[in-house]
């Protein structure tokens, strides 16, 4: 049973990093699949505003806190000390380092061929034991068009447990809601900018900073023409939400299904 709290009307689980990795692995071996979003401020503020992004996150097996707001504030509902931050780049190494060699079979969904090229490189060489049973670099189109079939045809030939989704927020929740009764058994995992930070295409903020709750500012100053709109503009919004909408603990759940 996994406890959930609010964030402005967005369910959030109450977890650490050792929590969602079990989960995982749960999720895995007992064939129950589904999908898992690793949500930030900027998540808050596009479920606030689009009724199938919030639905999403409603029907998730699990939505971690990705930003470190959400981990203050989980942590501040009923005292959840253990509450922690469940960043998509990090759990995907962290996963992979817990679960070289159990022998799961993984499919990277998503990012560029190139990128993906190099992440698979890099994941192989961190974890020679990782199973990578197939990739696959989508062009942009919409996440219902009749050719997402054919990626589906693809993914279920791979007989992946875990599928890896790199193709951006909130693109990849839509999708992953839209196709996980599809892929049956497979855990689907949104990990958005993973597959460039960790096939060394983009710089990813110092730990140090990211543990302070600056990520924000440092991709800011990295990528000001695309993100800028995101964390200026995003930023006040969250803050305005929580405001009016507050935080709060939601009644506990069992999420088997």
């Amino acid at each position: 049973m996994i406890e959930r709290f609010e964030v402005a009307g967005v369910p959030v689980a109450l977890i650490n990093m050792d929590i969602a990795c079990g989960e995982v692995r749960r999720r895995i071996t007992e064939r129950l699949g589904g999908y898992v979003i690793f949500r930030d401020m900027n998540g808050i503020v596009l479920a606030n505003g689009d009724k199938q992004i919030l639905a999403a996150h409603r029907d998730a097996a699990l939505v971690a806190p990705d930003g470190m707001p959400l981990v203050w504030m989980g942590r501040r509902v009923g005292q959840k000390k253990e509450v922690g931050r469940v960043y998509g780049p990090d759990f995907l190494l962290e996963f992979c380092r817990r679960n070289e060699h159990a022998g799961f079979r993984h499919f990277l969904y998503g990012s560029t061929d190139a990128v993906a090229e190099k992440l698979v490189l890099e994941m192989k060489r961190l974890f020679p034991g990782l199973v990578i049973c197939g990739r696959y670099s989508p062009p942009f189109r919409g996440v219902n068009e009749p050719l997402c079939g054919e990626d589906i045809a693809r993914i279920l030939a791979a007989k992946p447990d875990l599928v890896w989704i790199g193709i951006g927020s909130p693109k990849q929740e839509l999708w992953m809601r839209a196709h996980a009764s599809e892929l049956p058994g497979c855990v689907l995992l949104g990990v958005g900018a993973a597959f460039d930070f960790h096939s060394k295409t983009k710089l990813q903020a110092p730990r140090w900073l990211r543990q302070a709750g600056f990520e924000w500012l440092f991709r800011l100053l990295t990528e000001p023409r695309r993100l800028w709109r995101r964390y200026l503009l995003g930023i006040p919004q969250f803050l305005w939400l929580v405001a009016m909408r507050g935080y709060n603990a939601e009644t506990p759940v069992a999420r088997s299904r």
